[in-house]
């Protein structure tokens, strides 16, 4: 078992910022959740709002050695699924690399960053939970765990679930580099493989059957000639 410490903030800007800043002390396993965060971020560096009644958690960890980060990604994506299951009976499914949905709609995004020489990673969570609406640019995509159930849901006991998901995943898989186990069980939550979907990478865009993950967590996408290629990061559209 390990022991974390949480620390509960008000307002931040980033909780990966302070979750990083708490890595130049020399500390980790340490849990920074934010009831509101003023420059919430996704991947690509692109903005995450962030406001009053979600869940937005960032987790510090110091492994055992540093490879692999995307692993982390779908520990995380797990721990969250699992966690709405165990605390809503609600299903959600994890779309490809990165986010937990609900029938297409986004609820959770996850964003992994490592930080170097001194090897510690920041696993970032941001869940919609007791929103009851969303701004403009987001509201076709986005969804909470209060407008499906109609609802409130306990951020708390949400929070709490999903940090003891997530280091039972960690210590028992990841730093014992069993990634494998991990595949298999984010395997059973996933939904992107079998499906036709399109993909937006920085060299293009592709279409095609997603196939599989391989061993570095890359989706494999059958084009319509057959060929079989490997997208490594990039923004997926599936159709459902």
């Amino acid at each position: 078992m390990t022991f974390y410490k949480i620390y509960h903030f008000k307002s931040l800007a980033s909780t990966q910022d302070k979750a990083k800043e708490f890595a130049k002390k020399g500390l980790s396993n340490i849990v920074i959740v934010a009831d509101v965060q003023t420059k919430g971020r996704g991947r690509f560096k692109r903005k995450w709002h962030s406001s009053k009644h979600g869940l937005w958690m960032s987790i510090l960890l110091k492994p055992r050695n540093v490879k692999n980060l995307q692993y982390l990604t779908f520990a995380a994506a797990v721990a969250v699924s699992s966690s709405i299951k165990k605390i809503t009976n609600l299903n959600t499914k994890i779309k490809w690399p990165n986010d937990v949905h609900h029938n297409g709609k986004k609820l959770c995004g996850i964003l992994t960053e490592g930080i170097f020489p001194a090897n510690y990673v920041v696993v970032g969570i941001g869940l919609n939970v007791n929103q009851e609406n969303f701004p403009e640019e987001i509201k076709n995509t986005a969804i909470s765990l209060r407008i499906i159930k109609n609802q409130k849901i306990s951020i708390k006991k949400l929070a709490k679930n999903i940090v003891e998901e997530f280091f039972i995943l960690y210590n028992q898989y990841y730093n014992k580099n069993k990634f494998k186990n991990i595949l298999k069980i984010w395997k059973r939550h996933c939904d992107t493989i079998n499906k036709s979907v399109t993909v937006i990478t920085k060299t293009g865009k592709f279409s095609g059957k997603a196939v599989g993950i391989d061993e570095n967590c890359n989706l494999l996408l059958r084009l319509k000639n057959k060929k079989i290629i490997k997208i490594i990061e990039g923004d997926i559209n599936v159709r459902y």
